[in-house]
Formats: structure tokens, C-alpha cells, sequence
């Protein structure tokens, strides 16, 4: 059958409409679009147009094994979990939203804001890396995609596709990695405990925000094991995890399950799946023949101790095979971890989905 444009949209925006007029039906169980806020575990090319930010990816070696070939703004030897998961629901993965000059209207299909180096909290991405976007920009980036949906659909034609909408948000290593860093000037200003409470309570805030503009499908992770990334375990004549740094990442995820939990409970509509990155990557690191890896502390790219002593630039040497490999650099996993994780994200058990997982939650 051959779907004519409504209004120069094209077949994205037809079906969409049609899924609107469906919807009392149950017809339509996919999301609508992936709207992906976080870090640089899911950019996909946002920090390419940030000048001062002294963390890119639009560089040799990155992306050596995506479809290309070519670099483009994830720090990844190829895909990352942003593409694995559009690829799941069966979407495109949403452009970088710098991408789109001069005010381009956006795709119906979703929109990355996720940048390199962003953090919870606003002064973070400046404290590691001079410029990145916070959590509360890519908000406010958000806003403007928002209001261009109403003028679009309108309103309840926007209320419905921001209802049935994933919006997946990977945050957190960066603000404590800040905390953690030698030097830090906010160790001297807060607690731990101080520290990861206020990275809950502006979370909280941010996603009250989010809530309050129709999202009502949330995607969630935790902080992983960050203190077993090769740039902690290079600092142990061992190589192993940086206990202390890898403690308060759980603190952190226990203080963000018990604030899901409560704003569900205070939040009509809304729903969300969290995904235990922190467990599932204890678990990779101590089965990781299992899955087919056989290298857990050294980075593939860089140089020196565990590869890790330069990130991956030009002038980095590589592995040659990357599918053994868990980290593909000094701080970011390989396409095969993000693609395993990804797996895990979307039809995982609740042994680290909690309380669902994302085919799950496209279904309430």
C-alpha cells in the first residue's frame, strides 16, 4: 500500500496519526518516538558542535566498526546503547539535536540531547571538560522540541505522542567522577552523602519537570561500576576496581530507586524501567567468558598502563578484535557491551530490570 504524505511529513507521520486515532483500541504498542537525554554512554554527535568542550568523538578511531566506518560523535568503536535501543523499538535513533540548524523542525520519530561529559548536576560537564550540556539544558532543549510538537499536532495530538513516547535518560558516572577527581573542588564543599543526595534531589526535580511537560514512559539506569573503567584501575599496581568511588555509585543508585519509586507513587500516568547498569556489570566482569569477552580491565584504544594513560586519539594504537574487549577506551564500553546492555534494557529479567523492563513498559 502506498501511504501519502499528510502535510510533506511523509509515512512517519501518518502512521503516527492513524496511531492516534487508534489508540482506544490498543492498536499501537511501539512508542511513538525516543526522546534520549544523558551522557556519553548514549551521544551521538551532539558534543561535535560544542567548541570548547575538550571531550569529542568525531575522530579517528572511534566508530572504526559502525556501519560506515567512519567516526561520528559516539565514543564508541561502533554503535552505542542510543542506536541498539531505537533499533529494538523500531525506529531510527534520534538525530543529535544540534544538528538540527537554523530551528529545523524535528522528526516525530525523537531527538538526542545526550552530550559527553554532561552530569546531573550543572557545574559538572565545566569541571571535567569545559563545556558539555547539563542534564537541566538538555531540559530546556527539550522544551523548545515541546512547543514545536504542539504547533505541529496540536495540543492533545502532542499530549498523546509525548504519552507514548520512551524517553531514556543514562546519567550520573560524570558528577561523581567530578566529585572523585584529584582536586576536586566540590569534595571541599560537600559530604559523600551530601554529594549524592543533591545529585537525586536536582535528578528529581529535572524529571518533575520532564513529567509536567507529558512525559510518562521513563527509562532509567543506574551508575555502573565506574571504579573498575580502566582510568580507575590503572591507579592500583593490581589493576583492580577503585572501591571507594564504585561504593558511593551505589549509594547514589539506592537513593535514585527509592526517589522512582516515590514520584511514581506521586505522579498519575507515569511509569518507568530501571536498569541495574552497576549489577549487570559485576556480573559481566565476574562471567565475562560467558558472554564472549576475555579482556575486562584494559581499554582496546589508547596507550600505556591498560591502555589508559591516552584516550583514544590518532595517534592510539587499537585492538584488533573489539568483541573481546568490555571497554573500548579509558572511561566508554564496546559496541558488544552496549549491544549486550541494551538487551538486558529491553526484555531483561527484573533480577536487574526493576519494575519492568522497556517491552514492558511500551505496553502500559
Amino acid at each position: 500500500m502506498v501511504v501519502t504524505p499528510i502535510n510533506g511529513r511523509g509515512p512517519t507521520t501518518t502512521a503516527f496519526l492513524l496511531c492516534i486515532l487508534m489508540l482506544e483500541n490498543r492498536v499501537c504498542a511501539a512508542a511513538s518516538a525516543v526522546y534520549v537525554m544523558g551522557d556519553s554512554l548514549v551521544d551521538v554527535g551532539n558534543n561535535n558542535y560544542l567548541p570548547l568542550s575538550i571531550i569529542k568523538a568525531d575522530f579517528p578511531h572511534n566508530g572504526i566498526d559502525f556501519p560506515t566506518g567512519k567516526p561520528n560523535g559516539r565514543f564508541s568503536n561502533g554503535q552505542n546503547a542510543a542506536d541498539f535501543l531505537a533499533k529494538k523499538i523500531g525506529l531510527p535513533t534520534s538525530p543529535p539535536y544540534l544538528s538540527l540548524i537554523g530551528g529545523a523542525t524535528p522528526p516525530l520519530s525523537g531527538v538526542n540531547f545526550a552530550s559527553g561529559g554532561a552530569g546531573i548536576l550543572n557545574e559538572t560537564g565545566g569541571l571535567l571538560f569545559k563545556e558539555a550540556i547539563s542534564l537541566a539544558q538538555q531540559l530546556d532543549y527539550f522544551t523548545m522540541v515541546h512547543d514545536k510538537l504542539i504547533l505541529e499536532l496540536g495540543p492533545s495530538g502532542a499530549q498523546v505522542h509525548l504519552s507514548t513516547s520512551l524517553f531514556t535518560i543514562i546519567i550520573g558516572s560524570n558528577d561523581l567522577f567530578a566529585y572523585f577527581n584529584l582536586g576536586s573542588i566540590v569534595a571541599k564543599q560537600y559530604t559523600q552523602q551530601q554529594y549524592v543526595d543533591r545529585m537525586v534531589s536536582n535528578f528529581e526535580g529535572l524529571l518533575k519537570t520532564l513529567y509536567g511537560l507529558g512525559a510518562r514512559k521513563l527509562v532509567v539506569t543506574g551508575v555502573g561500576a565506574i571504579g573498575c573503567c580502566p582510568i580507575q584501575r590503572k591507579v592500583n599496581r593490581t589493576g583492580e576496581c577503585n572501591v571507594e568511588i564504585n561504593y558511593w555509585a551505589t549509594k547514589y543508585n539506592d537513593g535514585l530507586k527509592m526517589m522512582l519509586q516515590g514520584l511514581k507513587s506521586e505522579s498519575t500516568g507515569l511509569n518507568y524501567a530501571y536498569f541495574d547498569t552497576y549489577g549487570a556489570m559485576v556480573n559481566l566482569f565476574q562471567n565475562h567468558e560467558t558472554y564472549g569477552f576475555t579482556e575486562i580491565k584494559e581499554a582496546c584504544c589508547g596507550r600505556g598502563n591498560l591502555n589508559a594513560d591516552v584516550a583514544c586519539i590518532p595517534l592510539a594504537t587499537y585492538c584488533p578484535n573489539r568483541r573481546n574487549h568490555v571497554f573500548w577506551d579509558l572511561y566508554h564500553p564496546t559496541e558488544a557491551v552496549a549491544s549486550l546492555f541494551s538487551d538486558i534494557l529491553y526484555n531483561g529479567t527484573q533480577e536487574l530490570m526493576v519494575p519492568m523492563n522497556i517491552e514492558e513498559l511500551l505496553r502500559v
